[in-house]
């Protein structure tokens, strides 16, 4: 595919996800409720993979792949998610934002759609660049580059799992109520998630950085690990936590914030 061809992919697959999530801000002005976002919003990054599978000629095997993982991860992932979401009902986070914006006289569908489901239908094209950009040329075939990206996406879907599976069980026991989750992955770094959510994505890159488009999509999960590290994940997770469990601050000053490490002694 040509620069013109390639760029005209990218800003058609923009257009369908825009439509998507504006057809899903309909849903969420009926309910009152933008929090089933977070479901969305990895398999916004499938949907982007499978529209752009059969408009690219690329290698079929490196598109399979790139497909077939998205959608491994975006379904668990989504599941996850809008049975959270279920089960906990609106996300105090978009209820403060949306709070705020109407404080200064904005509506509230207005706030929903230009703070919440426009910029994540954008930054879900962003992300998803090498699932993108990766299937487009159809040289060289699958390398050693891209079977390392597998076993990093594996590794990370992984991480990513058995974190949910472990945060999931301490919080349905009443007995740790008030206390830090810190055994399993969780010893080794406060953030197990985001480790493999991460991980994922720089698999997924490297399998479609041995093409030239797809090494320029790198983009994608460098924004994505700025995000979980420096921007919405970390940040605004320990910013509750700290306040609701006494002794998460000794938690985090033994414990690897991101990548996984050996818990620091005491003293």
């Amino acid at each position: 595919m040509t620069l013109t061809e390639i760029a005209w992919l990218l800003g058609v697959n923009l257009a369908l996800i825009l439509g998507v999530m504006s057809l899903l801000w309909l849903v969420a002005v009926r309910i009152r409720d933008v929090s089933f976002i977070d479901a969305v919003w990895p398999l916004a990054m499938l949907f982007l993979a499978l529209v752009t599978w059969p408009r690219t000629e690329g290698d079929a095997l490196r598109s399979a792949l790139l497909v077939g993982l998205c959608g491994l991860w975006a379904v668990r992932l989504g599941l996850h998610l809008f049975l959270r979401w279920r089960a906990h009902g609106e996300d105090r986070r978009y209820a403060d934002l949306i709070g705020r914006q109407t404080k200064t006289g904005k509506s509230w569908p207005m706030v929903a759609l230009l703070f919440v489901f426009l910029p994540q239908g954008g930054l879900a094209w962003l992300t998803s660049l090498p699932v993108q950009l990766g299937q487009v040329a159809d040289t060289p075939p699958v390398g050693g580059l891209g079977w390392a990206g597998v076993a990093l996406f594996a590794v990370g879907l992984v991480f990513e799992t058995v974190g949910d599976a472990q945060l999931a069980a301490f919080r349905r026991d009443p007995s740790t109520k008030g206390k830090v989750l810190d055994t399993g992955l969780w010893r080794y770094t406060r953030h197990p998630n985001y480790f493999g959510d991460a991980c994922v994505w720089w698999g997924l890159y490297l399998i479609a950085a041995e093409t030239g488009p797809g090494l320029a999509s790198i983009l994608g999960p460098v924004f994505l690990t700025f995000t979980l590290t420096k921007w919405s994940g970390i940040g605004i997770t320990e910013k509750s936590i700290h306040s609701s469990r006494p002794g998460y601050a000794d938690y985090v000053r033994r414990t690897s914030a991101f990548i996984p490490w050996p818990p620091k002694r005491a003293g």
